[in-house]
Formats: structure tokens, sequence, C-alpha cells
């Protein structure tokens, strides 16, 4: 039997083979039904593009590079769910490599990119980004930056809105009747951990001008929000409210409470920020600021994709593929039992 090509798929498909290569490469300037009747045509016939002659030609290498501070917990899991859904919709691979918050780890996985991939997602939520990718990342190469400080020129940079989402946890906690609101911050490098600080001490002093921030240092970890949590227990007066900048270290948190007989939410409220999985599964359920990290990833990895294709995106504020533009994402509150009590998990009005 002789083998299938891309013009039987065509023909099937009643599209010209142009189309067809578009519609398989994932290009965005397709319609998403000639899409479908392309991939049920290629299905139908059994079609395999020929990688290595695709790549010849196209100078593609249909993978997508995704280098991460870390591979390990919820937020990750979560992240690189979305990013996969959205690579294996346009039946692409992913090079997946994790420096472990190490800068010269992080430079060793840039360079060790180049040439085996088509674009870039990158997540580098440090102080020290800009300087940092602009020594290791190919100009050339479209990138786009996850949860980064902007400031490197050409790459898009999507993220979440953490200082409004700091804002409106003090606020809930304001209006719930607390007024010794205490914070876990994250890593003093860290954007994110950064922008969560500034939006707690900005809320504060609107609307409790005469407290003064209350603030302890976090790693954005189970271990250090536990350390944190047995450190406030340890004040006089102790706090009735405490802000996590992240579930995991809320969870900590609530885990030394509980050691220590503290009950959550009628001796101190208890809030995160994330809502990872686990959040609302633990007891009680915890109060968070809702990020949907797995829309967070794929809307990255959309974006990737447009800039491969030398294509913008309606949201991107970007005018060609090699402008600078920057997303947030918005959060939404999510008050659960750790806040207020009789809290209904999962309902922000409640």
């Amino acid at each position: 039997m002789a083998s299938v090509t891309i013009k039987d798929v065509a023909r099937v498909a009643q599209v010209s083979v142009a189309t067809v290569s578009r519609a398989l490469n994932g290009h965005g300037n397709v319609a998403e039904e000639v899409r479908n009747r392309v991939l049920a045509a290629a299905n139908e016939l059994r079609y395999t593009p020929h990688a290595a002659a695709r790549s010849l030609s196209s100078r593609r290498t249909q993978t997508l590079g995704v280098v991460l501070p870390d591979l390990h917990g919820e937020f990750f899991s979560e992240l690189m769910r979305g990013i996969d859904q959205v690579a294996r919709a346009s039946r692409l691979h992913l090079l997946v490599s994790s420096y472990h918050g190490n800068p010269e780890e992080q430079g060793a996985a840039l360079r060790a990119m180049r040439g085996r991939v088509d674009g870039l997602l990158v997540m580098s939520p440090y102080v020290a980004t800009p300087t940092v990718l602009s020594e290791h990342l190919e100009p050339s190469l479209p990138a786009v930056l996850i949860n980064s400080q902007a400031g490197l020129d050409g790459a898009a940079v999507i993220g979440v809105d953490n200082y409004g989402g700091a804002v409106a946890m003090v606020r809930h906690l304001f209006d719930s009747g607390h007024r010794r609101i205490a914070f876990i911050a994250g890593p003093e490098d860290n954007f994110d951990a950064h922008e969560r600080l500034r939006g707690y001490r900005d809320a504060l002093a609107e609307l409790l001008p005469d407290a003064r921030p209350w603030v302890v240092q976090g790693g954005f970890d189970e271990a250090s929000g536990h350390r944190a949590g047995r450190e406030l227990l340890a004040a006089s007066p102790r706090p009735d409210a405490v802000f996590a900048a992240n579930d995991m270290m809320a969870l900590g948190c609530l885990f030394g409470f509980a050691q220590s007989g503290v009950r959550v939410p009628q001796d101190i409220a208890l809030s995160g920020f994330d809502d990872i999985p686990l959040a609302r599964y633990v007891h009680p359920s915890l109060t968070t600021m809702r990020v949907n990290i797995a829309e967070l990833g794929a809307r990255a990895a959309r974006q990737l994709l447009a800039r491969v294709a030398g294509e913008s995106l309606p949201d991107s504020g970007a005018g060609s593929a090699s402008a600078t533009s920057s997303i947030a994402l918005p959060t939404e509150l999510i008050v659960r039992e750790s806040s207020v009590a009789n809290a209904t998990s999962g309902n922000p009005k409640s």
C-alpha cells in the first residue's frame, strides 16, 4: 500500500495543501471547522507527517521548550497541565527543564534549548530576571515569560494580578472584623512575592492607617509557613488574622496552629493565595485568592504559538509578534471556612 501524503489529506478534506499544513502545524489562522475537518481526514487516512522532512521544509522542530524554577508541587503540576493541553491540541512536543532557582542552571537550560525548540516558555519569577534572560536567551527565539518581571525587549509577559489580589484579600479580612492582620511573605527575590507584599502593605495603610505592617518572612513552602505560624503564636498579643502569600505556606501555618490547639478561624483567621487543589480539602477549608493556574499555562502556550507563527493574539496588546506585551490575569476571592465561620466552600460571595 502506497504511503499516504499530505496531498491525500487535502483531497479528502477538500482544502489546499497549504491549509492542511497550517492546520497540522497549529497555526492560528485556520478556522476551527476547517481544522477539525483536516484532523478528521488525517485520522481517517492514518496520515503521519514525516518529522525530519517537515523540520527541513519548515525549519521547525515541532517542539516547545519550557524552563521552570521547579517541577515539584501542585502549582507547577497545574501549570504544566495547561501548557500540555495546548501543545497536544497542536500536535507539538514539550522539552521541559527545571533550574531549581539557580541562575547558573537557568542559563545552562536556556542555552541547551537553542536549536531544539521553536519557542520558549520561561518562568523566572526573580527580581534579576531581565539581566539573566538577556544574557542567555537567544534574541531570535520567540519567548513568553510567565510570572516574571517585565523588562526584556521583544518578550511577551503573562502573569497574574498579584498586587490586586493581595489588596482584595486584606480588604476581605478587614471587612470580616480583623484588625491585627499579619502577613507571611514569600522569598525576597521573588517578583510574585514582592507584588503580594506590596499589595498587603498598601491595603493595610489604606484600611488601618495606624497599624504597623506585621510581616514574617517565608519561602513559599510548607515548612516556612509552619515556622512562621509558630513565630506568630509566640507574639503577644497574637494576630487575629494571618494572610500567607501562597497556599503552601498557609497549609504549613494551619498545621502549626493545630499542633498548638489554636482554632481557625475562631481564634485566628487564615488565608492564602493561588487556590491549589488541596486548599478546598483541608480542614478548615482554606480561604484564598484563586489563580486559574492551568489557564495561565494554556494562555502562555497560546501566546507563544502565535509568536512562533508570526501572529499576535487579540488580547496580547502587541501589534506584532516581536513587540513586547504584558497580560495580567485577574484573581478571584474564594471565601471558605478558614476566614469566616460557616462559610460555604468555594463560594466567593459567602
